[in-house]
């Protein structure tokens, strides 16, 4: 009988004892783990008046609950300061654009004519230069310096008395004459153009004498750029 008691006696214990043990379950250990013990469901096993909760053996504040022992909450460590992130550098202004370079424009020729009483150049019906046309034509020579010669050119002109033929040739020989003095002084002989028009471009009324002095010219035209400033 007695033995019967204490086989009793061991199965209520285990039967007391196997419940118990089914209602308890240890928190998980993985990160973020609460160290509580807790029910078959899952929820935190709290005292009578659900104000406290049973701890297990790895129970620390980092792990306590927030509803749990006064609230206690894990202490998080201050985050490190940050930088502020450096200032942006000071704006540049932008080199100004080179000015651009002024336009070259090329000079353009401009020409002068100064004509000559033939009278004065040649004796009657002669193409030989009188020392008052040398004369005449040295102060051209010397106006072609300051500038940069194109071309000159002498044209011969006579008045309607005689053949046109005969007047041609002597307007032709007197520009010519003309064209020798001038490469004498220095003047390029290519840049001398002659020309005799003969009575074929009278300026004045042929019939009277003042008419046919006019008419006997020479007629010199200086093609050419000056530089700038002069």
């Amino acid at each position: 009988m007695k033995k019967l008691n204490k086989v009793a006696m061991i199965v209520a214990t285990v039967a007391v004892v196997a419940p118990l043990s089914s209602v308890f379950a240890q928190a998980t250990t993985a990160p973020g783990r609460i160290d509580n013990w807790r029910n078959v469901d899952g929820n935190v096993w709290k005292n009578g008046t659900r104000e406290y909760c049973w701890r297990d053996n790895f129970w620390t504040p980092a792990t306590a609950l927030a509803d749990c022992d006064g609230a206690l909450k894990p202490v998080v460590a201050a985050a490190a300061p940050v930088a502020p992130p450096p200032a942006p550098p000071a704006a540049v202004a932008p080199a100004p654009a080179p000015a651009p370079a002024p336009a070259v424009i090329a000079p353009v020729p401009s020409s002068e004519k100064v004509t000559y009483a033939a009278d004065a150049f040649f004796d009657f019906n002669k193409a030989d230069l009188k020392q008052e046309a040398k004369t005449k034509l040295d102060d051209l020579v010397s106006k072609t310096k300051e500038i940069n010669l194109e071309v000159i050119i002498a044209v011969g002109h006579t008045d309607s008395i005689g053949g046109d033929a005969y007047n041609d040739k002597l307007s032709v020989k007197r520009a010519e004459s003309i064209k020798t003095y001038l490469t004498s002084k220095g003047v390029e002989a290519n840049r001398v153009y002659t020309e005799g028009k003969g009575k074929k471009q009278p300026v004045a009324d042929n019939k009277t004498a003042e008419g046919r002095a006019k008419n006997r010219r020479v007629e010199i035209e200086v093609v050419g750029t000056r530089a700038t400033g002069k």
